[in-house]
């Protein structure tokens, strides 16, 4: 028996904001759901799991989708090279996130954008106008104001360099896994490629744990399955992976990958809401302040015409 595939509903080239703002509300929980794995999980492990819950999701959707698609030898080799760049990204992102505070982590997130359009335009091939340059300088300068209310920017010059140092290296790879998406996206299609550059990516972090374990002197068998354990790992992996990748990807079927870039930003600020929200954190003045220029910025980049 065959599954007769199912098409996806289409965005408006309009409403294509919506995917990539979504990805970005659901990234909003990742640095303190994250960290609160790190009590029982370590780093790397705790990548490992994310990415196979995600990957067992995709692969659920995407073969009842499209259940018969076969794909050329060059496209499995870029799948793979998708995969191998997003695991990069995300064991530097976990072992980064493990080493520094929420304000070093928040801060090194806002270069993310910036990458992307340097690799869009150098890789792809794409179109650096006035108008983007303006819309991310805003948006950058609104996402400092709403940081600098939430933290003391003056950490991020504090001890962990290595943390610091992994979190730089998981933004650049990040933009890279969203600029080498953007050829795969155009043949096949978000969810397809999400799908299969996060099934890649699973033996490649897999192999990093036995190797991590040995080093903590960790062992599979003493990590505590609690129930808030296992929502973390749910949350990271249903959400923070398989919806989110798609999401992030869906967007880049309709705009540059440039133009994608912009609702990174948004990424913090959902987090300082997050926290406000489940923590009971002030956001105080400047977060009104910096969320409304970033929300210039944002619409600046976003309403840029896209052939």
């Amino acid at each position: 028996m065959y599954w007769k595939a199912v098409s996806l509903p289409s965005l408006s080239p309009y409403l294509f904001a919506l995917a990539p703002l979504a990805a970005a509300g659901l990234w909003g929980g990742l640095y303190g759901v994250s960290k609160w794995g790190f009590d029982a999980v370590p780093p790397l492990t705790l990548a490992f799991l994310r990415v196979a819950v995600g990957a067992v999701a995709l692969l659920t959707v995407v073969n009842l989708v499209y259940p018969r698609r076969r794909f050329s030898r060059r496209d499995l080799l870029s799948f793979t090279f998708l995969g191998a760049v997003v695991a990069a990204s995300l064991a530097t992102q976990f072992v980064g996130t493990a080493l520094t505070t929420a304000s070093q982590g928040s801060l090194i997130t806002v270069l993310t954008p910036i990458f992307t359009i340097l690799l869009g335009v150098s890789l792809l091939g794409e179109d650096l106008s006035p108008r983007l340059v303006a819309g991310i300088t805003i948006a950058t300068a609104g996402t400092v104001i709403v940081l600098s209310g939430q933290y003391h920017l003056a950490e991020l010059a504090g001890v962990a360099t290595t943390g610091i140092l992994m979190l730089l290296l998981a933004s650049a790879t990040w933009a890279l896994y969203t600029v080498l998406g953007k050829p795969l996206i155009e043949r096949y299609s978000a969810l397809e490629t999400a799908t299969y550059s996060c099934v890649a990516a699973v033996p490649m972090l897999a192999v990093l744990v036995p190797v991590e374990l040995a080093r903590t002197e960790a062992s599979l068998s003493s990590i505590p399955v609690t129930p808030e354990l296992i929502v973390a790992v749910l949350y990271l992996g249903l959400l923070g992976t398989a919806a989110a990748w798609y999401l992030w990807y869906k967007g880049l079927e309709y705009v540059d990958a440039s133009v994608i870039s912009a609702f990174f930003f948004l990424q913090p600020v959902v987090g300082a809401i997050f926290g406000a929200a489940v923590l009971g954190e002030s956001l105080g003045s400047r977060f009104v302040l910096g969320g409304a220029v970033m929300a210039v910025g944002v619409y600046l980049v976003s309403t840029e015409s896209n052939p």
